[in-house]
This record gives structure tokens, sequence and C-alpha cells, in this order.
């Protein structure tokens, strides 16, 4: 009598759901969890202000400038901290500065809710941008290196996707903390429950270690102004406006997306939840799917469509007139899932243009450059608000993704391509030739 055996194909020819993560390995799950945790708890921690605004505005009685100089002090700080924190990955390790950026931004987090008046929480919010930005580019480059080429999209874009788990979080906590406690406390109440990303760091501790290749490798000491030579040099310039067009258009909305149905359209704050849950369905949507269709498309294509959508969406969101609640809400979905989407890409894509020994440094100096660049939109718009209304403001990051579209043109398209084969490029310095485009 003959036992029938159910074959499992080989990890080349695996199309079964989930196949990218089975690919990862016991070590590539592990730490595909701690950045994954990782990063929603750092969207938690973001989305705070942004929820809490409204409150910030009315309690410490200042102005959408000064409240839009918060978000984009945020994020020049989170530049900064991305840019080192990346090059002290390549020195020190990828889960050691992954440890370090969460346990800075969970305490920052907490100190805001502290904060007796608005410059000791511009202070605040600026340390805790530090952690915020490091983050992002340590836990993108840790699963890259654990994921094969063929799922590297979809594997980092289910990173990606933590981000909209970490903002659900925080909108039901908003909603929660501000039904339940007095309007000028319940801001600081919610910062304080920024000290829940504190519990990852266990886990970080002691089941989370580097990918062999990037132990490696840390072994060969490279300068931080390679990424500014040869052939790497138009990459890094291209790479960080695409970041910055990216982001200028995202974190307008972001910053300003709560405020905007609170008080332009007079929301409640359940009402305001309501809205928002249908942003953040959509948003997880989008990462997933951007992350499948940059596989499937290829990085640059799917780059483009996004940016297009994405502006086309926000500029239509903005211009809905008063009393058609009813297309705001329909609008509400698209909107989080264009502008989600296009992040789907960044951290394979940022990984693949760069060799291992500069991985950090390229890719965190890149994406947080497109931060801090990034942060003056949604300042400038929180200026011209005083003059058009939040909704017509909200149309400056439109522009941004203009300019994400444009950065593409010089960006080589890296669809299928090892972290091996990228090192040797970089080594010889060779430009990328002109058939590697797609």
């Amino acid at each position: 009598m003959t036992t029938a055996r159910t074959s499992v194909p080989p990890a080349d020819d695996d199309t079964r759901p989930f196949a990218w993560f089975r690919d990862l390995g016991p070590r590539g799950r592990r730490a595909f969890a701690g950045a994954f945790g990782g990063w929603a708890l750092d969207s938690y921690d973001y989305w705070v202000l942004p929820l809490g605004l409204a409150a910030v505005i009315s309690t410490l009685r200042i102005s959408t400038g000064q409240a839009g100089m918060l978000s984009t002090t945020t994020l020049v700080m989170s530049a900064v901290g991305g840019a080192l924190v990346g090059r002290l990955a390549d020195r020190f390790g990828r889960t050691r500065m992954l440890i370090v950026t969460v346990l800075t931004y969970a305490v920052f987090t907490v100190l805001c809710g502290f904060a007796p008046n608005y410059e000791t929480l511009l202070v605040f919010r600026a340390l805790q941008g530090f952690g915020f930005g490091g983050e992002w580019a340590v836990g993108a480059i840790l699963v890259s290196e654990y994921a094969r080429a063929r799922h590297r999209g979809r594997t980092v874009a289910f990173v990606q996707s933590a981000w909209a788990i970490g903002w659900a979080a925080a909108v039901l906590v908003y909603t929660l903390v501000f039904s339940l406690v007095s309007f000028d406390l319940a801001w600081r109440v919610l910062f304080w429950t920024g000290a829940l990303p504190a519990v990852l760091v266990w886990y970080l501790r002691r089941k989370v270690t580097d990918a062999p290749v990037a132990t490696e490798r840390r072994l060969v000491r490279r300068s931080f102004t390679e990424i500014w030579t040869g052939g790497l040099l138009p990459t890094t310039l291209l790479a960080s406006l695409l970041a910055t067009g990216a982001q200028g258009g995202y974190y307008t909305l972001a910053t300003w997306l709560p405020a905007y149905l609170a008080t332009d359209r007079g929301l409640s704050v359940v009402g305001t939840g309501s809205y928002l849950a249908l942003s953040i369905a959509g948003a997880f949507t989008g990462y997933l799917t951007g992350g499948y269709l940059t596989d499937r498309l290829g990085r640059r294509p799917t780059f483009v469509l996004f940016a297009a959508l994405s502006a086309a969406v926000l500029v239509a969101f903005g211009q809905i007139p008063a009393g058609a609640d009813a297309v705001l809400l329909v609008l509400t979905f698209p909107l989080g899932f264009t502008a989600s989407a296009i992040f789907s890409g960044f951290g394979t894509f940022l990984s693949e243009l760069y060799p291992t020994p500069l991985r950090g440094t390229g890719q965190g100096f890149t994406y947080n450059a497109g931060r801090a660049l990034g942060a003056l939109f949604p300042a400038g718009a929180g200026f011209l608000a005083a003059e058009v209304g939040l909704g017509g403001a909200m149309a400056v990051g439109a522009a941004a993704y203009t300019l994400a579209a444009a950065a593409l043109l010089g960006l080589p398209e890296t669809r299928g391509r090892g972290l091996p084969d990228v090192e040797a490029q970089a080594v010889e310095q060779r430009p990328e030739p002109d058939s590697g485009r797609s």
C-alpha cells in the first residue's frame, strides 16, 4: 500500500498565496514580524499629532502655520535620524539600530504629552521624529536582505502595510479618548499612549537577527561620500527627488486631513473617525496592491501610475463643495488607496539601487532627504490655508506628486534584480545601460 504525498513546489516555482512569506525562512519571518511591528507602532506614534492637532491648536492657542511647523519639524528631524541611523546600520547592524529607533520614538512621544507650551512640544516632537525616521530605513533593509528577488516587492510592501494598522489603532484610541476625556486633556492622553512601542524591544532583542549577507558585508567599511560619487551620484540625487515628491504629497494629506474634516467639514469626533476608517481601509488595500504591481509591472511604472492617481484624487477631494458629504465619503477610500500604494515599492526599489555595504547609508539618506524636503509641503499648505482654506491648500500636495513622477525619468528599472548584482555594479561604478530602463 502506498501513501500519497503532497509535493511542495520549489521556491522559484511556488505560486501559492504567501509564497513570499514561506521563502523568508524562520529567521526572515522573525525579522519580518519585528519590522512589521516596528513600523505599525511608528505609524501609531506619528498619527497622534495629526489626530490631536485641532485640540493642540485650541489648547496652546497657536496658528495653523505654527501647527504646520510641528509636522515639518518632525519630518526634518526624521530625515536627519533616517540618514544617520541608516549609516549606523551599515556599521553596527540592522537589528541593533532598530531597537534604538523604537525606544527613541516611544520615549519622546510620551514626553510630548507633558509639554507645557508650544516651544517644548516642538522640541519633543523633533526628537520623536529622529527615531521615526530611522525605523523605516532599517526595517525595510532588514526584510529586503532576507527576501528573494522575485518576491521582494510584495514582501516589503506587506511591511509597509503595517502603517495602515498603526494608523487604524491610533484612530480607534483617538475616538475613545476624545469621547471620554475633556478636549484640553485628551490630546495629552493620546500622546501618553505612545509608550506602547517599548514592548516591541523585548521581541527584537530576543528573536531578530540580521541577514547573513548584512553581517558579512558589515566588515567592509565604505565612506558616506561614496553615494555621491561615480555611478551612484545620479541615483542618489534622483532617488531623493522621488522620495521628496511622494512624501510631500502624502504628508500634506496626513497632516491636514483630520483637521480638514473636523473644521472645514464640521464633522464630530465619531464622524471624523468614520471617514478616517475608510481612508485607512483604502491605505491597507493600496499598500498590498502596490506591492503586487511592483513585482508584476515593475518599480517605475507602479510609481508613475500612483503618482498620477494620487494627485488627481487629492485635488478632487479638496474641491468638494459644502453639503456634498456623500461625495466626500465616496472619495475617501481611493484617497487612502492611491496615496499609500505609491509607497509600496520604496523599500524594495531603494534597496536594489545600492550595494550591501552602502545600502543603509543610501536608502537612509535618500528616503529621509525626501522627508526633509517634502516637509515643506505641509508647512506651505498650513500657511496657504489662511488664504484659501484647508481644502484648497491640500492641493499643494499635487505638485509634489508631479515632482516624483519626473524624477523617475532618470532612474533604472530594478524588477527581478538580485541584491548581489547591484553590489557588483556599484563597485565598478558603471552607469545603468539604456536597455535596463523601462
